[in-house]
């Protein structure tokens, strides 16, 4: 027999408890959010605006961080924090400029954009590589590109996410048993959709081309590539769901109701070092200790089991920037002067 609300009380907890997930699967606004960017000119105004990333006053989320005098620091500031962070900056005599009158505005067009782009890929049945993709249509176009390509790739189960999603890894070969390789991750900042993105195009493009193009066919016959197209999958759900703009994983911060670590400061490599911040509801948060994130110890056993990883290239998006070893200090990388003039002649 069906139970029945036949009380008040039980129909005011009925609809609170609705109210409770309507808030709960709402998706995130950025109305009036402003991004702005901040010409820093002196060592003096740096350190001010590394202090405030690191303290996760405010709520800033720092698109461009400040690392230099050389180079502008761009910010997402909540237009709830919007005059206290404009004062702040006039001040301190820092300068800065409006990039971004109006998030949300930009948000709504790609959306737009988006829901033109599945229509048509419905239309022609053909898989858009020029179009962003959730992450059930990116795990189903990569069965069928490894049924395809079957001689050349292979997907391997790395492990569960935070949230219990599969970690697939594409595995590029021609033969062989942990031969020299290539390690090539994508969107571990899950908001960054161009880099899921790019590695779709990139694996395909990688399979399409064995064969014809001479230098990666040279490269594949003596090498294998690894590809990890979603480094942070609870992440990118979040992005396409909730909210656009997240950027962490979606592991419980102790005593914190915010969630998430940012996994690319999450690595034993200069850990809780320049750029990574302590606070858990940064957007840099680095995490408990290196490695507490089990989508980057995924990674971490896949690449430390196999031995023999001759590069690794993490992609990311926005600002331009082709960077190098190492991130959390100045001092060079070996073989640094050869590692830059080869990539200068390419």
């Amino acid at each position: 027999m069906p139970h029945t609300l036949n009380s008040p009380d039980k129909m005011k907890g009925f609809w609170f408890l609705l109210a409770l997930v309507a808030v709960a699967k709402a998706e995130k606004s950025f109305t009036g959010d402003q991004v702005i960017r901040v010409d820093v000119q002196s060592e003096e105004q740096l350190k001010l605006l590394q202090i405030l990333e690191s303290e996760g006053k405010w709520n800033l989320d720092f698109w461009l961080h400040p690392v230099s005098t050389e180079l502008p620091v761009d910010v997402l500031v909540p237009h709830t924090h919007l005059t206290a962070v404009k004062e702040y900056l006039q001040a301190h005599n820092i300068p800065f400029t409006v990039m971004i009158d109006n998030l949300q505005e930009l948000l709504d067009q790609e959306k737009a954009e988006m829901k033109e782009n599945h229509l048509r890929e419905r239309s022609t049945r053909s898989f858009n590589f020029g179009a962003y993709h959730r992450l059930e249509t990116i795990y189903s176009w990569m069965d069928t590109f490894v049924a395809q390509h079957s001689n050349l790739v292979t997907k391997l189960d790395i492990g569960r996410s935070y949230e219990n999603r599969p970690m697939y890894v594409l595995k590029f070969s021609t033969g062989g048993t942990k031969r020299p390789a290539i390690w090539i991750d994508l969107g571990i900042h899950s908001r960054e959709w161009v880099s899921q993105a790019t590695g779709v195009w990139t694996a395909n493009k990688i399979a399409t081309d064995y064969g014809t193009d001479a230098s990666l066919t040279s490269l594949l016959n003596t090498m294998d590539i690894y590809m990890l197209i979603v480094a942070n999958p609870d992440g990118y759900v979040v992005t396409h769901t909730n909210n656009r703009m997240w950027r962490k994983t979606r592991s419980k911060n102790s005593g914190y109701a915010c969630l998430g670590v940012d996994p690319n400061r999450n690595w034993n490599a200069g850990f809780g070092g320049p750029g990574a911040s302590s606070y858990p509801c940064s957007e840099s948060y680095h995490g408990p200790s290196a490695h507490s994130e089990i989508e980057v110890k995924n990674m971490v056993n896949l690449i430390q089991s196999h031995g023999n990883f001759k590069s690794f290239i993490s992609v990311h998006s926005y600002s331009q920037l082709l960077m190098y070893p190492y991130g959390y200090t100045c001092r060079g990388a070996p073989h640094q002067a050869e590692l830059v003039r080869n990539v200068a002649l390419k």
